[in-house]
């Protein structure tokens, strides 16, 4: 297991979550889950976007994000528009200390009284002044693959694997 996490703060689209449970199963990543949550986790949009992989995705539950930080130690990073830092100016490689990205809900992002007292770890993705964000699960897929880029993509096949159609796929 990497030593990458993704933790959605009360997530209100089913679609994004199973979107983001498709990305962290590829990643072999961790999906945390702060609750309340928009929906029910048995919800058939989750499947869909899960592509029925959401039995293999290594995903936890909590009931507040209290809880999330009692259970959790490493270093966390807060995903903002507000943040003053871009979120490759910080360092990953360290593969013995876990990573926590944090996205807030759709509607309203991260609360502004979180973020506050962890000012040095929000972080934004930059972009143009003619939108206010970016999906949830596109952004997620975004900050997680620069980590794993950052640390050379451990565990990870840099090859279409034999149990799919093989690497010499395109040369057959």
């Amino acid at each position: 297991m990497s030593p990458n996490n993704i933790v959605l703060f009360q997530p209100e689209i089913p679609q994004n979550v199973g979107n983001v449970m498709r990305t962290v199963l590829a990643a072999d990543a961790a999906l945390h889950l702060i609750e309340p949550l928009g929906f029910s986790m048995a919800s058939r949009y989750i499947a869909r976007s899960g592509v029925n992989y959401i039995d293999k995705v290594d995903y936890h539950l909590y009931r507040d994000i209290d809880e999330f930080f009692e259970k959790n130690q490493g270093e966390y990073y807060f995903l903002t528009r507000y943040g003053q830092r871009i979120f490759t100016d910080h360092e990953l490689t360290d593969k013995s200390k876990n990573y926590y990205f944090i996205l807030g809900r759709e509607s309203t992002g991260i609360p502004k009284e979180i973020l506050k007292s962890h000012l040095d770890y929000c972080i934004r993705l930059p972009m143009t002044d003619k939108v206010r964000a970016l999906n949830l699960s596109n952004v997620a897929a975004i900050v997680l693959y620069e980590a794993l880029r950052q640390q050379g993509y451990p565990n990870l096949s840099h090859y279409e694997p034999d149990s799919l159609k093989g690497s010499n796929y395109l040369c057959e």
